[in-house]
């Protein structure tokens, strides 16, 4: 995932992942392709290697990383995003609540690093992803 000159493929970042944590990574990429129009683009970061962007407008929604066993999602919270993220303390886990709450808020935002290991880890991550933008609505 370092080789700034091969973007990988499905596969190649499937098996870098490994299980359980690309079925995270399948959970997550699935919602944001049903719930956003955003054509994700792969971008290389020296430091971290290939990233997933979800970008419209000029504002980014999420970045996924692909790691050795794990997916980082890096969500930039706002002021009044982050307000609403702590109201949903009922809903959260304890362990992204917490995270959110000790993560401090600079003047462009709470950046929130979350590391996803199992499926069940996706779930806060759809939870705060409308928060940043709404999610398109769907057809019934």
């Amino acid at each position: 995932m370092m080789d700034g000159t091969h973007a990988p493929d499905e596969q190649e970042i499937a098996d870098f992942i490994g299980k359980p944590a690309n079925d995270a990574w399948t959970k997550l990429r699935q919602f944001l392709k049903e719930n956003y129009d955003i054509v994700p683009e792969m971008i290389f970061d020296k430091k971290h290697g290939w990233d997933i962007r979800y970008r419209k407008s000029g504002k980014t929604l999420v970045t996924l990383t692909p790691e050795k066993g794990a997916v980082r999602v890096l969500i930039v919270l706002g002021k009044e995003e982050s307000e609403k993220a702590l109201s949903m303390r009922n809903e959260l886990s304890t362990k992204m609540y917490e995270l959110i709450k000790n993560t401090k808020q600079l003047h462009d935002g709470r950046w929130l690093w979350i590391r996803l290991f199992h499926t069940k880890d996706a779930e806060d991550i759809e939870k705060l992803l409308p928060i940043k933008r709404k999610p398109k609505k769907t057809k019934t």
